[in-house]
Order: structure tokens, then sequence, then C-alpha cells
């Protein structure tokens, strides 16, 4: 099986982005976009797509601890239906509910500090989400 895929964190400030390697074995955290505005949001997600020739972006989608859907969560699927309809590209969601604090911890395990590096927090959490897609799809292939 072939991915060319790659896992977003949305936020209002930031844009957290990874990618991984055709087979799906390896998950790296690409680029953190600093969102300015919709058109800069999409020349940036554009450029990252003809570079790595993606075909599936995996949005974290932010559900409530009690599994509804909030505002948040509304947002990323208004961003995420307006990209797939903007980039011609393939969107699925992936459940990402405590991504950023289990990026955290993983830094902090480190000795990485989280209070400077917002956009690593994002990139790391993106990665998460992308694993997670990952492991579905090969569950679903066994």
């Amino acid at each position: 099986m072939q991915y060319a895929a790659l896992g977003l964190d949305v936020g209002r400030k930031r844009i957290g982005v990874a990618g991984c390697d055709r087979l799906g074995i390896t998950v790296h955290g690409i680029t953190t976009i600093i969102r300015k505005s919709w058109q800069d949001d999409m020349a940036e997600l554009r450029s990252l797509i003809l570079e790595r020739n993606i075909d599936t972006l995996v949005i974290g989608l932010p559900y409530n601890m009690d599994g509804s859907l909030g505002y948040q969560a509304k947002q990323v699927q208004k961003f995420a239906n307006g990209a797939a309809k903007h980039l011609g590209i393939t969107v699925e969601f992936v459940d990402e509910r405590l991504t950023s604090y289990e990026a955290e911890e993983m830094m902090r395990s480190q000795g990485i500090s989280t209070r400077e590096n917002k956009a690593m927090i994002d990139r790391k959490a993106a990665a998460i989400i992308l694993q997670q897609w990952l492991a579905i799809k090969q569950q679903a292939i066994m």
C-alpha cells in the first residue's frame, strides 16, 4: 500500500503539518504554517501537496471530551471542507483529542521547553494525527 498523505493539526493561529514515507512506516513533522489569510494558507498547502505529490489531507478533529463537536471542531470542519474544494483533494478526519497534550508530554520527556516551542507542538500533534490514521488504514488491511 502506498500512502501520499499530510497530517494537519489546524488551529486558529497555526497549522502543524506532518508527512510520512510512501510505505507509511515513518512519520515526521514537516513545518508549521503561521496563519495569515485563507489565500496564504491555501497557497502554502498547495505548495506542499505538489512538492510531495499528496492525495489526502488527514485533519485532526478536536472533539469535546464527551465525544460531541464543539465550536472549534466545527471551525476545523469548515476549514477542511473549504480546503478540499479549493485544493481538489480528499480530506479525512481523525479524532485528535489530547494529541497536543501528548506532543507536549513527549517534548517534556526529551527536555524540550513547551513554552517557546508552540510551532513544534503543532508539528508533533500533526504527526500523532497522521500516525493514528496510518494505524487505522493498516488495521483495515489486516
